[in-house]
C-alpha cells in the first residue's frame, strides 16, 4: 500500500498541488486530461471525510504580460476550471480569486469535510517561480496535509512544488495517486527494467536529447532514433541529407554518441529510408529515399517502409519500452505513417507482455491521436519532468517529499 492510500484524511484539510495547466480557448477547456488525472486523488480525500484545497499554476502570466501589455491577469485565471471540475466531481467547487489572501485563508478555514476549494493561479505571484520560502509558508498554513500530485511540474524548484514540503511533518507530506504512479512507472523503466530494453527517441533536435541518450546508454540494449534528429547522425557519418533538418554544430556530438554506444554494446538503430518532401507543408510533393541519399531541395519528414519494418521487429522483441518523441511530422497526414507504425508495434509488444512507457507531449499526442493510449502500459502526463528524470536528474518536487 502507498503512503497516500494508507493515510486517513478524515477531518483534515488536504492542500493538493495539481497541474491544471490545461489548454483553454474562448473560456472553454479543450483537453481536460490533466484535470481528470487528479480526480482519483481528490476523491480519496473526500471519501475519507476530508476536504480539499487545490493549488495550481496556469501559463506564464507575469512573463507574458511583460511582453504583451494588452494582457491582464484575468487572461490567466483558473476560473474556467471551476464549472468543469464541479461537473466531473458532482459537487460545487468553491473558488478564491487569490491564493494567499485573507479571502483564501478564510475560505480554507471554513471548508467542511467533503468540500473542495480551488485557489487562483499561483503564478500571479513572482515568488512562486522564485521558490520563495515565505510565500511557500503562507500557502502551507492553508492545509493540514500537503499532497503533491503534479508530476508535470516536479522538475521545477518552485514554492508550491519543492519548497512548501519543508513546512509539513514527514507523515503530513506525500505524493498523490497520479504522482505515485508516474514515479513508479519511471523507476520501473530506468531501474527495474527487463531486457531487451528498447528506447525509442524522436523529435527534432539532437541537442534536446543528448543527456537522455547518454543516460540510456547505461541501461538500454537498443536505442531507436527517428524524427529530425536522425539526419544529424546521418550527416555526421558522411550521408547526404539534402535540406533535412540538421544541427551542424552537433555533428561531433552525434559521432561521440555512436562511438559510446558501440563501446557499451548498445545497438543504435537509425532509419534506413525516409519519406521525403520538397517543402515543409501538408501539400508537399513526396517520395522516398535512402536516408543517406536525400537529394538537394528535398527533406526527410518521416521514416519510410524499411525503417518501419526494422524498428517494428526490434520493438516487438522488447520486454521494456520507453517512447519519447515522434518519428516524423505526424501532425501532417502525409508524414504520420512512421509514428503510427511505431505506436502499433509498441501496442503489439505490450500485448505480448512488454512494459511500455510513453512520455513527452508529442508522443502522448500521437498515441491519443491513433487510438493506442489504452494499449500501452503507461502514458505519462509529465513532459519536461519525465525527460529530466530520464536524463538522470534529481527532480526537486520528488526530492522534497522523499527528504
Amino acid at each position: 500500500m502507498s503512503k497516500f492510500s494508507e493515510h486517513n484524511f478524515k477531518g483534515e484539510k488536504a492542500l493538493i498541488r495539481v497541474d491544471f495547466n490545461v489548454p483553454i480557448k474562448n473560456g472553454q477547456i479543450t483537453d481536460d486530461t490533466r484535470i481528470r488525472a487528479a480526480v482519483p486523488t481528490i476523491k480519496k480525500v473526500l471519501s475519507d471525510g476530508g476536504s480539499v484545497i487545490l493549488i495550481s499554476h496556469w501559463g506564464r502570466p507575469l512573463k507574458d504580460i511583460a511582453k504583451k501589455p494588452e494582457l491582464t491577469l484575468a487572461d490567466f485565471s483558473l476560473k474556467p476550471v471551476i464549472a468543469h471540475l464541479s461537473n466531473i466531481l458532482g459537487l460545487t467547487v468553491q473558488f478564491s480569486d487569490d491564493c494567499i489572501s485573507d479571502d483564501a485563508a478564510q475560505k480554507a478555514k471554513s471548508l467542511q469535510p467533503g468540500q473542495v476549494l480551488l485557489l487562483e493561479n499561483l503564478r500571479y505571484y513572482k515568488e512562486e517561480e522564485k521558490g520563495d520560502a515565505a510565500f511557500a509558508e503562507k500557502l502551507s498554513k492553508l492545509g493540514d496535509v500537503y499532497v503533491n500530485d503534479a508530476f508535470g511540474t516536479a522538475h521545477r524548484a518552485h514554492a508550491s512544488t519543492a519548497i512548501i514540503a519543508q513546512f509539513f511533518a514527514a507523515d503530513k507530506k506525500m505524493f498523490g495517486l497520479l504522482m505515485e504512479s508516474e514515479v513508479a512507472a519511471a523507476e520501473k523503466v530506468m531501474h527495474k527494467n527487463e531486457k531487451p530494453f528498447v528506447a525509442i527517441i524522436g523529435g527534432a533536435k539532437v541537442s534536446d536529447k543528448i543527456l537522455i541518450i547518454e543516460n540510456l546508454l547505461e541501461r538500454a540494449t537498443d536505442i531507436i532514433i527517428g524524427g529530425g534528429m536522425a539526419y544529424t547522425f546521418f550527416k555526421a557519418q558522411g550521408g547526404l541529407t539534402g535540406n533535412s533538418l540538421c544541427e551542424d554544430d552537433r555533428l561531433d556530438t552525434a559521432r561521440e554518441l555512436l562511438k559510446k554506444a558501440d563501446e557499451k554494446g548498445v545497438c543504435i538503430h537509425l532509419p534506413a529510408d525516409s519519406i521525403i518532401a520538397d517543402k515543409f507543408a501538408p501539400d508537399a510533393n513526396t517520395s522516398s529515399a535512402l536516408s543517406t541519399e536525400i537529394p538537394i531541395g528535398w527533406m526527410g519528414l518521416d521514416i519510410a517502409h524499411m525503417a518501419c519494418d526494422t524498428f517494428s521487429k526490434v520493438i516487438k522483441e522488447a520486454k521494456t519500452i520507453l517512447w519519447n518523441g515522434p518519428m516524423g511530422v505526424f501532425e501532417m497526414e502525409k508524414f504520420q505513417h512512421g509514428t503510427k507504425c511505431i505506436a502499433e508495434a509498441v501496442a503489439a509488444a505490450t500485448a505480448q507482455g512488454a512494459y511500455s512507457l510513453v512520455g513527452g507531449g508529442d508522443s502522448v499526442a500521437a498515441v491519443n491521436k491513433f487510438g493506442f493510449a489504452d494499449k500501452v502500459s503507461y502514458v505519462s502526463t509529465g513532459g519536461g519532468a519525465l525527460l529530466e528524470y530520464f536524463e538522470g536528474k534529481e527532480l526537486p518536487g520528488i526530492a522534497a517529499i522523499k527528504s
